[in-house]
Formats: C-alpha cells, structure tokens, sequence
C-alpha cells in the first residue's frame, strides 16, 4: 500500500500526531477525488472535500457546513456555488425557516457520494489488508474513541 511507503523515514516517537492523522487523511482526499473524476464526476477538486464529506451536507445549512470545515461562510459559500456549477448540489429555502437556506444533493451528487463511500470502503479493505484485520480493527476503534471524547470538542 503506498501510503505507508511514501513518507520519508522517521523514527515512531519523532512523528507528532497532528502529521500521523494528516497524512492519511489527505491521501484518503485525493484518491476519492482521482477515482471520482476516472468515474466522470468531473470538476471536483480537494476544495470541494470540505463539503463532499462525511456527514453528509445534505439538508445541511451553509453556516453548519462552514464550522465543520473550520472555514469562512464566504468561503464555504464559493465552494457551495462551485458545486451548484457543476450539478453536485442546489441551494434552497429550508421548510419552517424563514430565510434560512439548506443544501440539496441533486441527483449526481447523490451519486457522486455514493461513489465516494464506495472508494472509502475499499481503502478499508486495503488497510485491513496491510495492517492487519485486528490491528485495523483496533486504529479504528482508538479513533472512535478519540472522535467521541472531548479531545476533539
């Protein structure tokens, strides 16, 4: 598996965390977006990782999906209408809100996320592979843990 190979050499207690989940995860970003455009989801790009990810941003606001990826509304908005360019997503009026927007998968979208927790899935079982079920197992349930704890909050 070439995510393992392609880091330089460094001994297990130089690495610092914040490299050790980076690293994978963006690695992760890339294949997705690689095998959604082989799969003719064309014009996604890393930005758009910010909104094509889990949860899904479905019947999500813009502002909510914005804090998630820690960045502007400005920015997540042009990223938003990126996505409606491309035919990923729609902006609309939330029902019972006032003025409040939520965004919609269209239909591709729906797909090109269905895709894309395709393209997960396999890099699990490629993970499990290379490292082991049990220590497979193990990293994801260490990464739960990390994901429900305040560490993280």
């Amino acid at each position: 598996m070439g995510f393992l190979q392609e880091n330089p050499p460094v001994a297990t207690q130089e690495m610092l965390i914040g490299a050790l989940l980076r690293v994978p995860a963006q690695a992760i970003q890339r294949r997705i977006i690689k095998e959604l455009n082989e799969a003719g989801f064309e014009g996604l790009s890393l930005p758009h990782m910010a909104v094509m990810r889990y949860p899904s941003p479905d019947g999500v606001r813009p502002g909510v999906l914005a804090e998630r990826a820690g960045m502007s509304k400005q920015a997540m908005n042009r990223l938003l209408g990126s996505l409606e360019e491309l035919g990923y997503l729609v902006r609309g009026d939330a029902p019972d809100e006032g003025r409040a927007r939520i965004v919609r998968f269209t239909e591709r979208g729906r797909a090109a996320y269905a895709k894309a927790l395709e393209v997960l899935h396999e890099i699990e079982r490629e993970w499990s592979a290379e490292l082991g079920a049990k220590d497979f197992a193990k990293l994801k349930e260490l990464l739960f843990r990390v994901w429900n704890s305040p560490l993280v909050r």
